[in-house]
């Protein structure tokens, strides 16, 4: 019995030390089940497999040619093919232990497979990037940009958390096989692929605001460029989680507040200001459901993150209840929908089940919204403007009737005398 109880004491220990110990610093994870379970397809890749979470998986390994041919291309260009591919491998090998604690569970590749994965998927990266920008040149046949279904796999594909390739990788393949014409950085060329995958009328980006923040990969720069450029704005500081919830748009309306369109850097920056609630506009189409459901994952899988778009996938669903509030929000040009109206409904409804927030930041802008709802004076406002001046007609019976009224208090004043 004692021989036992040591054995068992030993194989525990040696747990302990680090035989089955997770990486330090993770920032690449396999989506929680409890998330995965509401729509699988939304975290899988269609078409192109960042590995090593998708690696050998059928239906991805036809595009591992095009790959190649990329790489090809890319080596080609920089002249000394043999030259520059050793400078890519010997950059990429020295960062290889780096790399690996980048992921949240032990990758099992030996050190030749994993860094040949790591230069073959971060090159093919980095000349999508480039040529998608007009940096490099493209031919005429070119496997993905000659076929208009690739880009959209791709926009796709590299923004799922299971599908991410750590950053300093990108950025040490991006320096090595740089040429002298190009001028764009690789954090540009990233935010210029997936330029409207939110909103096609946003302002530009400062990329200044990168300039002390620490990108981990692809999904982590499009969540910071919602999140950066915020600031320390909506109530970073509140942490009690006993808010209320906005009312939905219909019923915002008819308590007499309007909604407006406005033009800024990220989506997530919505004000709330004298009866008026402010909103950029979001494009709702294809990418939009995996960008916000990865997002929302990483938030909820990254230490110490705040759950900023999390919060606004919240915010949403308050306010579009039914296919009337998406077309109040349409109506206003805050709501761009290239989908189905009941299938764009029900998609804000179900894209933050099972998500965990410690902080909600939009919790002063409800406070503001449901204390403004509560005042009489903008309800029978709202309520005399939409059942008397609704319609021409209306109006014109509203004018008569004030002419009428003026007249016939003319007429007292005047029999009085």
């Amino acid at each position: 019995m004692a021989g036992e109880i040591e054995s068992m004491a030993s194989n525990m220990r040696s747990k302990m030390r680090g035989d089955t110990k997770s990486s330090s610093t993770p920032c690449i994870f396999r989506i929680p089940s409890i998330l995965r379970r509401h729509n699988k397809e939304a975290y899988m890749p269609n078409a192109f497999s960042i590995r090593p979470f998708h690696h050998g998986e059928k239906h991805l390994e036809d595009k591992e040619k095009i790959k190649f041919d990329y790489l090809q291309g890319l080596l080609d260009r920089n002249g000394d093919t043999e030259a520059t591919l050793m400078k890519c491998i010997r950059e990429i090998t020295n960062y290889e232990t780096t790399a690996r604690e980048c992921y949240a569970e032990e990758i099992l590749m030996n050190k030749q497979a994993f860094i040949e994965m790591l230069v073959l998927d971060g090159c093919f990266i980095v000349e999508l990037f480039r040529k998608d920008a007009g940096e490099v040149g493209k031919s005429e046949n070119d496997p993905i940009f000659s076929t208009s279904c690739m880009l959209q796999f791709l926009h796709h594909d590299l923004i799922l958390l299971e599908n991410q390739i750590p950053w300093f990788v990108l950025e040490h393949l991006f320096w090595s096989t740089r040429g002298s014409s190009e001028t764009k950085s690789l954090l540009q060329l990233a935010l210029d692929f997936f330029d409207n995958i939110f909103s096609s009328e946003k302002s530009p980006i400062q990329l200044d605001i990168f300039a002390n923040q620490e990108i981990q990969h692809i999904l982590d720069l499009l969540r910071s460029s919602l999140v950066l450029p915020l600031g320390k704005q909506q109530g970073q500081e509140e942490s009690s989680l006993s808010w209320h919830p906005i009312p939905s748009a219909t019923s915002i309306k008819e308590s007499g507040i309007s909604f407006r369109k406005v033009r800024a850097q990220s989506i997530l920056d919505v004000k709330f200001s004298r009866g008026t609630l402010e909103m950029p506009s979001i494009l709702i189409q294809e990418t939009v459901e995996p960008a916000f459901r990865n997002l929302i994952s990483y938030e909820q899988c990254y230490p110490n993150c705040s759950p900023r778009v999390t919060c606004y996938a919240i915010l949403l669903d308050n306010l579009i209840n039914n296919e009337e509030d998406m077309e109040e929000l349409s109506e206003s040009g805050i709501l761009i929908n290239w989908l189905n109206p009941h299938d764009t409904t029900q998609f804000f409804k179900m894209l933050y089940h099972d998500a965990f927030l410690k902080k909600f930041h939009y919790q002063k802008l409800c406070w503001e919204v449901n204390e403004y709802q509560q005042k009489l004076w903008p309800k029978w406002r709202a309520f005399y403007a939409h059942n008397y001046f609704a319609k021409p007609w209306a109006i014109v019976s509203q004018i008569v009737a004030a002419i009428l009224l003026v007249l016939a208090f003319l007429r007292t004043i005047y029999s009085m005398k």
